[in-house]
């Protein structure tokens, strides 16, 4: 890989990449992204999360530790691929019997017939380093439709300032929204504060010199490096609050903001917003994602736990409706399982993907009864507002629970 100046006011030209786009192309995608906005009427309908083979075009290697993975759609499954910047896919193989299934953000401006996602290599991760090492051009996998909403509530992009702050693979979905952002109006701008350990870390290292080349005026790009000295004493070492709040002075005042975009481990996630959020910024301005590694997270059983249920011990009613058809399934409330658990247990086609309150890809709405939702790092307020929940994180807290999966 070659050697990129990290600075934030220029950088040299890297050609284009083969099949990216015309900028007419971007913005006209751009559109479709200005009408993403979560909650209220305005809201898209979330499609149903669906699995299909696709193959592989090509891998790419990004990092010694990360690749670019695009599948290739065809024509009759076009219209399921579609997707707005910022989404993710969840990938899904067997290993040895047993079904792993692991998300990752789509990193490239929509283009019909193609999906790419990133893939970061966790140590001890099976999924990921399978993927690195053996996946390859010419193999199929299971990839489940767009999901997300990790994407823009604004009306317009005229004038607008966007903020994306991503460690190590958060770059992924910010990626997909820098591009559009930038594309979509001759006066938005983007702001990206980038973290990685060192240089040879980092991801998408030509393309992001390729757009700060493209828009030098309008994409201000930080890169923050923990383990090798930069330049500027503010771009070294972690990012940690008191570097975070003389960020936002010198660098990003808040007041100058439309929206923020948080995407990494948690740690950094919740600084940010704690920060933003003692500087009176909107919560409904910040948008956020988190990510995982492969490493932490277990096998998960693709038609759920085993619970058993004993003569006359208490149950609870759990009730779900999934492409119109009504499913009911006892669960002990010594289990104290999971809705999405009892629900896997009669239907191995209930969607889900990360298990663990981050995806929102096993969301569903109340329909009667009261649950208990464990962890939410994907539901809008006003998406709780309106009776949804992640049925990963849910337990029933009545004796009868009604849950909808196509609302």
């Amino acid at each position: 890989m070659a050697a990129i100046n990290l600075g934030s006011t220029g950088a040299p030209t890297v050609p284009a990449r083969p099949g990216s786009g015309t900028l007419d192309a971007d913005a006209a995608i751009a559109d479709a992204f200005l009408q993403s906005a979560v909650g209220g009427d305005t809201a898209p309908k979330r499609r149903r999360a669906r699995f299909h083979s696709l193959e592989v075009a090509e891998v790419r290697p990004l990092t010694d530790d990360s690749v670019e993975v695009t599948f290739a759609v065809p024509d009759e499954l076009a219209d399921d691929y579609t997707y707005l910047p910022g989404q993710y896919v969840a990938l899904r193989r067997d290993f040895d019997g047993h079904e792993l299934r692991r998300s990752y953000s789509i990193c490239r401006p929509p283009v019909r017939g193609s999906v790419s996602v990133a893939i970061k290599r966790d140590l001890g991760g099976r999924f990921s380093t399978w993927a690195n090492t053996e996946l390859a051009a010419g193999d199929r996998i299971d990839v489940m439709s767009p999901q997300g909403t990790f994407t823009s509530g604004l009306d317009s992009l005229d004038g607008k300032h966007v903020v994306g702050i991503a460690a190590g693979s958060g770059i992924t979905p910010l990626m997909a929204l820098a591009h559009t952002v930038l594309a979509r109006s001759d006066d938005a701008r983007f702001t990206l504060v980038y973290t990685n350990r060192s240089t040879r870390d980092v991801m998408f290292l030509e393309e992001l010199a390729e757009l700060k080349d493209r828009y030098p005026s309008r994409l201000a790009l930080h890169h923050v490096l923990s383990r090798e000295q930069r330049t500027a004493p503010l771009l070294s070492g972690r990012i940690d609050a008191e570097k975070l709040e003389r960020m936002l002075d010198a660098l990003i005042p808040p007041a100058t903001v439309d929206e923020w975009f948080l995407c990494g481990p948690f740690e950094l996630v919740q600084l940010a917003r704690d920060t933003l959020e003692a500087r009176d910024v909107a919560s409904g301005r910040v948008r956020y994602e988190l990510f995982t590694t492969d490493a932490d997270r277990a096998t998960e059983p693709r038609h759920g736990r085993p619970v058993t249920v004993e003569r006359g011990e208490p149950t609870v009613a759990i009730e779900f409706t999934l492409d119109g058809l009504s499913s009911t399934v006892e669960s002990p409330v010594s289990a104290n399982e999971s809705i999405l658990n009892a629900a896997l247990r009669v239907r191995s086609d209930v969607p889900f993907a990360c298990a663990g309150g981050v995806c929102g890809t096993c969301r569903a709405r109340v329909v009667d009864g009261s649950v208990n939702m464990t962890e939410n790092y994907a539901l809008e307020p006003e998406e709780l507002e309106r009776g949804y929940v992640l049925t990963c994180q849910s337990h029933a807290t009545s004796d009868r629970v009604v849950v909808d999966y196509d609302v």
